[in-house]
C-alpha cells in the first residue's frame, strides 16, 4: 500500500491504516523520543502523546513536503513540551569563545555503535541534551531554537558550547574505559 493511501485511509479514521502506520513510523520516533527523555518510562509516554497528536491531525498534512518530517516536527514538539512541564532550567550567559579542541573529533565517533552514542548523549543534563539535540541532531538555528524553548539565541549557543564539551569528556572517558577492558581481556 502507498503512503498516500495509508494517510488518506487513516484520515478516513481506520483502526488497521493507524496501526500499520504507527507500525511504520514507531520506531524511527522512539529513538527520537529516546534522545530527549530521561527514562525508556518518558520516552514511550512522549511517543504515544505524539502520536495521538498526529493522528488527531493527520487531516492537516496536505500531501505537501515529506509526511516523516511531519511527524518528526510533531514528536519533536511534543518532546520539547513534555519536558517544559519540568520547567527545565538554562543558564543564560554570554557566549563564550571556544577552542577547536572542544569539537568533538569525528574519529572518534565514527568506532561508536548508535546505541552507545544515544546513551552517552543520555547523560548530559537536560538543557544540554534538548539544545544539541535540536541543533546538532535535527538541524534547527539557534534563532529557531531560541524561539521553540523561549531561551535567548545566546542562551542555546552557549548550552551548545557545554554540550559538546561535556559530551568531549564523556566519550573520552567511555574510550578509556573500552580500552581498559580490552587491555585486561
Amino acid at each position: 500500500m502507498t503512503e498516500k493511501k495509508l494517510i488518506e485511509l487513516c484520515i478516513d479514521g481506520d483502526r488497521k491504516s493507524q496501526k500499520d502506520l504507527f507500525d511504520r513510523f514507531a520506531g524511527k520516533m522512539f529513538t527520537l523520543c529516546k534522545r530527549y527523555a530521561r527514562t525508556s518510562q518518558e520516552s514511550e509516554d512522549m511517543l504515544q502523546e505524539a502520536f495521538v497528536k498526529v493522528f488527531n491531525s493527520i487531516d492537516k498534512f496536505g500531501f505537501k513536503g515529506s509526511f516523516e518530517g511531519w511527524i518528526r516536527r510533531i514528536v519533536v514538539n511534543t518532546c520539547l513540551r513534555y519536558l517544559e512541564k519540568d520547567k527545565i532550567m538554562f543558564e543564560d550567559i554570554d557566549m563564550i569563545e571556544y577552542s577547536s579542541s572542544n569539537i568533538i573529533q569525528s574519529s572518534a565517533l565514527e568506532h561508536l555503535a548508535e546505541e552507545e552514542l544515544l546513551n552517552i548523549i543520555a547523560l548530559l543534563p537536560d538543557g544540554y541534551k534538548m539544545v544539541f539535540n535540536l541543533y546538532v541532531i535535527e538541524g534547527y538555528s539557534h534563532k529557531e531554537i531560541a524561539d521553540m524553548l523561549n531561551i535567548g539565541e545566546s542562551t542555546s549557543r552557549s548550552q551548545l558550547v557545554k554540550a559538546r564539551k561535556l559530551l568531549k569528556e564523556l566519550l573520552i572517558q567511555h574510550n578509556r574505559t573500552i580500552y581498559e577492558k580490552g587491555a585486561v581481556g
